[in-house]
């Protein structure tokens, strides 16, 4: 794109990176592309507005954090804590991700599209109007959706791991107090922690899911209708208070 601003990462320090975006976009810039990103964290937190940016490489951790408002896609992996508190925007990682992607997430959407690590959407959150979604294209470790307390999480298991594993990790929801999870193919009742249940869809879920799925499809050059074809169950929190017996109040 002729308006789209190049920043070269090779050899800088993650601080004189950040400066670097945030010059571009100080001079009106709209649209960065960032080639031989290798680690550098904080990129693109707390950004806001109507701005796009492709990331070539891996970004380090803490990819987004706190951003209301752009759109990253993310040519490669990328490594921990992608979208943390991330209150808009949407993040598409055309790889794998790693451990607390999501975390206190309050809105937006992340799309990945392979594996994550563990911890995956911990106390995420919606907040007044805002619903974030994770739709996760591979498998997920242990503790997805640990302490839930909003939005939508979607797990596809498209993609076998290495040893064939296409199970989720243990404690799948444990403490989840609020939200759904998605899981294409079913859920193992092995996997899931206390104070969730496994309910089939409604005609809303089917509806949502169909939504969402036929955007990750789009973002990541999937086939929607393939996905969709799979059988969905949900897991919900039985209480929205799992552990009130623990306190006093």
């Amino acid at each position: 794109m002729g308006d789209r601003i190049k920043i070269d990462a090779q050899d800088l320090h993650y601080k004189d990176l950040n400066q670097k975006i945030h010059d571009a976009l100080g001079s009106g810039g709209k649209d960065i592309e960032l080639s031989h990103v290798n680690g550098q964290r904080y990129i693109a937190d707390g950004l806001k507005n109507d701005i796009r940016m492709t990331i070539n490489g891996v970004p380090g951790n803490d990819l987004g954090i706190f951003m209301n408002g752009p759109v990253i896609t993310v040519n490669n992996n990328a490594q921990d804590a992608v979208g943390n508190t991330m209150n808009g925007g949407k993040i598409v990682v055309r790889g794998m991700a790693g451990d607390v992607c999501g975390y206190g997430m309050r809105g937006g959407k992340l799309f990945v599209l392979k594996d994550v690590g563990y911890r995956v959407g911990i106390h995420m959150k919606g907040y007044k109007m805002l619903n974030p979604i994770i739709v996760i294209g591979g498998n997920a470790g242990d503790f997805l959706a640990e302490y839930m307390a909003g939005g939508v999480i979607v797990l596809l298991r498209l993609f076998g791991r290495q040893n064939g594993d296409s199970t989720t990790g243990d404690y799948l929801g444990a403490g989840m107090h609020g939200g759904t999870v998605y899981i294409r193919g079913g859920a193992d009742r092995k996997k899931i922690g206390k104070g969730v249940d496994v309910a089939e869809l409604t005609d809303a879920d089917h509806g949502l899911l169909k939504g969402i799925i036929r955007e990750y499809a789009d973002d990541l050059g999937l086939d929607a209708d393939k996905i969709l074809d799979g059988r969905f169950e949900k897991l919900v929190p039985l209480s929205t208070r799992p552990y009130a017996k623990l306190y006093t109040y």
